[in-house]
């Protein structure tokens, strides 16, 4: 039980609206999220020596400040098995898209060392570390399509049909705290009662990013030509809506080429569960 590898799997915010600020600077949130069938990958191999190393496509970010070392770090004391670990990290996931690439590498990162060390903690205190990393990293922990509020840590598991989704990234880094930082940012959209329909939602942060990135709203009208379109979380992804996966490569042929693009179906359990849950079985 010395090497483990998972994929980290995308998210879409189906939805994303903001229901107030806080007094401590934090907003109120409604969110629908989806994890796909697509990610990046890492590999976990145990060492002798008591260290954590990353290797792979890090980007020239410090080791401290990478969110896989984070995580590492944050469960060292959990331990059991007293060995260090070096993580390998393929990325398939566009940084600072909104598709969660850093939150998923990080809740991966609980997941794979919570077994690799046998640290037995559940999956909701490993939500509790997670939530100190990053507002997204319960989600990802959690593994299930779900309505998250407060500031996305009460998450509500909710059934809704998989669909395929072509996500593009039109090449434009956004800044979350440029964003929620914006006064134009509309911070009082009424909660939703159920019961209540996706024609009722839309993601409040959409047209404030429009005006600040134009090629977010350019990416956004040139799919709204084949499909239902919408951005995901504070972009810069953009995702439209298919029935099949056909249709939604045959469109992922079509974009520009300064953008970059994925075709990926939702998945009502994340694939990082599954892949876990198959490689426990055969360590039994």
């Amino acid at each position: 039980m010395n090497k483990l590898t998972l994929t980290a799997p995308a998210k879409l915010n189906l939805f994303l609206h903001i229901n107030g600020r806080r007094e401590d600077g934090y907003h109120e949130l409604e969110s629908l999220f989806t994890m796909l069938d697509f990610g990046d990958e890492l590999t976990f191999e145990l060492t002798e020596s008591d260290s954590i190393n990353i290797s792979g496509d890090v980007d020239g970010i410090p080791k401290e400040d990478n969110l896989i070392y984070k995580a590492a770090m944050s469960l060292r004391t959990y331990r059991t098995l007293k060995k260090g670990v070096t993580v390998h990290l393929t990325k398939h996931l566009p940084m600072g898209g909104g598709v969660g690439g850093g939150s998923s590498d990080a809740a991966t990162t609980l997941l794979a060392l919570n077994v690799l060390w046998n640290c037995q903690l559940s999956l909701a205190e490993l939500a509790v570390i997670g939530l100190q990393l990053g507002a997204d990293v319960p989600v990802f922990i959690n593994g299930k399509t779900a309505l998250a509020q407060g500031v996305g840590e009460q998450l509500t598991t909710y059934e809704q049909a998989d669909k395929w989704y072509l996500v593009i990234a039109p090449g434009v880094h956004v800044s979350t705290a440029k964003v929620f930082t914006d006064p134009a940012l509309p911070r009082s959209t009424p909660k939703l009662k159920a019961p209540w329909s996706m024609a009722e939602t839309r993601n409040d942060c959409e047209e404030l990013v429009k005006k600040l990135y134009p090629e977010v709203e350019k990416t956004l009208t040139w799919l709204l030509k084949y499909a239902p379109s919408r951005m995901t979380g504070t972009g810069s992804c953009c995702f439209a809506t298919f029935d099949d996966e056909q249709t939604a490569q045959r469109v992922l042929q079509d974009i520009p080429a300064s953008w970059q693009g994925f075709v990926a179906k939702s998945a009502s359990e994340s694939i990082t569960h599954k892949q876990l849950a198959t490689w426990l079985n055969k360590e039994k």
